[in-house]
C-alpha cells in the first residue's frame, strides 16, 4: 500500500508528514546507515513516526488545523514561527523532518512503549543498578523536542521587555 503524505491541503487519508524520498534524501545527507530496509519497510516506520507525533504533540501545536476533515494535525492556520506567520497550506520543513528523523527511530523499536514500573534497585550476581525515583520512565526524543519548539504552544514563549 502506498505512503499517502500530507501536501497541504489537508487530506483526509494522510499517514505521514513527509514523503519517503524527502526521508530517504534527509537520511543519505545526514549519513544515517541505519535508514535501511525496504520501501514497505520504511514507509510503516513514517506511519509509525507520525503515529507517534499526532499522540504526542496533537494538543500543544499552535494554530488550527485548516479543516475539520484532515486526518493529521497539520496543514494548520494562525501559526507564527520565529515572528512570520506560516503558509496554512503547507508543512514545516521542520515538522516534516522530524517525521523522518522518528521514522528513524521507529525502525530500531517502539516510539511509544507501554510504561512499567521504574527500577529502583537490581542485583544481579556483583553488578547492581538502582534509577532515580525522579527520572522518566518514558523516552524523550529531546532532538524533536527543540526542533518543533517554535511550532508549539508555550515553547519560546518570550517577550521583549523595555524599560520605561
Amino acid at each position: 500500500m502506498s505512503l499517502v503524505v500530507e501536501d497541504g491541503t489537508g487530506k483526509a487519508d494522510a499517514e505521514s508528514f513527509v514523503s519517503l524520498t524527502a526521508a530517504n534524501t534527509r537520511h543519505t545527507a545526514l549519513g544515517n546507515t541505519a535508514w535501511t530496509g525496504t520501501d514497505a519497510v520504511k514507509e510503516a516506520a513514517l506511519r509509525r513516526a507520525t503515529i507517534y507525533m499526532e499522540q504526542a504533540y496533537r494538543s500543544a501545536w499552535k494554530g488550527a488545523r485548516t479543516t475539520i476533515e484532515q486526518a493529521l494535525s497539520w496543514p494548520r492556520y494562525g501559526v507564527t514561527a520565529d515572528g512570520f506567520y506560516l503558509d496554512s497550506d503547507a508543512i514545516p520543513t521542520d515538522v516534516a523532518s522530524a517525521c523522518a528523523d522518528l521514522a528513524l527511530r521507529a525502525l530500531a523499536g517502539d516510539l511509544n512503549e507501554d510504561q512499567t514500573r521504574a527500577i529502583k534497585r537490581e542485583k544481579v550476581g556483583p553488578l547492581e543498578t538502582e534509577y532515580s525515583e525522579f527520572s522518566p520512565q518514558t523516552t524523550r526524543y529531546r532532538a524533536v523536542d527543540m526542533a518543533l519548539a517554535p511550532y508549539l504552544k508555550g515553547a519560546g514563549a518570550q517577550m521583549r521587555l523595555e524599560r520605561a
